[in-house]
Formats: structure tokens, sequence, C-alpha cells
């Protein structure tokens, strides 16, 4: 990554060509038309290759490491990522557009980004929030899931798609959607407290066991 606001990351280096990518920050993959324009243009400008990513993000690569700054001027946008282990992103599911939702989660999904997106935390973490049990979006990879179903929401913890694939742990369900947050702000703090560098929320719960990562958290 370029250091200091430049944000980028590099790319690879084709016939000794340094290129770079950046991903500007979308709150759970909503863009309003005027943002998506201006990344857009700001893209031709710099012949920029956007991708769409698997976070419901975008990303512009092929970018020159001197065009960064004045690329993110322009965009007039946050970075998705500034530091290596936070919390990276909150990814949600168009619920409250969806016939299978049993709630509309977006505002859920909102909130918990506000609160944690940024925060530093052992090893770099992913939230996934989902309006039904289909739980689109992959939440049972994510490292905290939510998701609603008709008796009410489910949390879920320690999900990865990493190296080392796990599939999250249903920590409780049928609450309301208060106490679910109250459940994820326990997670956090637990996993601040006790995770050591580098350790993702799966190996935690691995190393403690499932039933004493519960009774902490519960």
């Amino acid at each position: 990554m370029v250091s200091g606001a430049h944000h980028g990351n590099l790319q690879k280096i084709r016939n000794g060509r340094r290129t770079f990518g950046i991903t500007p920050h979308i709150p759970g993959g909503f863009i309003t038309i005027e943002t998506l324009e201006k990344i857009t243009k700001v893209a031709k400008k710099y012949n920029g290759v956007i991708k769409i990513t698997s976070g419901q993000r975008l990303l512009i690569t092929n970018l020159e490491g001197d065009d960064l700054p004045k690329i993110w001027e322009e965009l007039g946008m946050e970075p998705a990522v500034k530091k290596q282990n936070t919390v990276k992103n909150v990814e949600m599911c168009p619920a409250g557009y969806c016939k299978r939702s049993k709630f509309n989660t977006i505002g859920t999904g909102m909130k918990l980004s506000k609160k944690y997106q940024y925060m530093e935390v052992p090893c770099r973490t992913k939230i996934g929030v989902a309006g039904c049990r289909n739980a689109c979006g992959g939440v049972y990879s994510k490292d905290v899931g939510v998701i609603a179903d008709k008796t009410g929401f489910l949390v879920t913890a320690g999900g990865s798609a990493g190296h080392n694939p796990r599939m999250a742990d249903i920590i409780i369900q049928d609450v309301d959607e208060k106490e679910a947050m109250k459940i994820v702000d326990k997670i956090f703090g637990i996993y601040k407290e006790e995770g050591m560098p580098g350790e993702k929320l799966g190996d935690y719960i691995d190393r403690i066991g499932l039933k004493e990562f519960k009774d902490k958290v519960l």
C-alpha cells in the first residue's frame, strides 16, 4: 500500500511498470447515481479499469502512483481500508427491496457500518448482514454476521473464506435487533481484549472453545 493519504495498493508489475489500485468506501454497496458517475468520470480521465469486488465495492485499478493524490481529491471519497488489521467492510443484502426479507436489515447494516468501520482489531475483519436465512452475501463466511428471520435475529461469529476456510458459528438466535446489536458489541469487545495479534476471530474461538466463547458473550 502507498503510504500516507494515497491509499493505493500496488498491482501486478508488467515490464517494469508499477500500477496501483484504489477502493473507495461504498457503505453496503449502495451508491448514488451521482457518485457512480463521478467514479466513472475519474476512472476514464486517469485510464483506470473498474472492477466490481466481492466486498460490494468498486476497485479502480491500472492507475499511476503519482496520480493517486489527485484522484482521491477529485473523488472526494474515503478509502474503504485505511489500515490492515481493521474492520474492512460491512456487506449487506438488498433486504429493503427483496420479497424474501423478513426485516429491512439495510438500516441494521448501516448502523453497524457507522459504528465499526475502520475499528482496529487483532486481524482484518468483515461483517455480513442479511434480511433472511438465505444469508445472501455469504454471511456465514464473515467474521461477524447478523441475519433476520421470522422469529428474530441470529448473530454469528468466526466465519472466514480466506486461507483457512471456516463456517461461522451461531452464537444466539431469536432476539430483537437491539439485543443483536448488543451481542455484536460484546463480541468485538472480547475479541479486541483477548485476541492475539494477527489472530482471526474464528481462530480465537477455536483456541478457547465455542462453549467458553458463548459463555463470555452471553
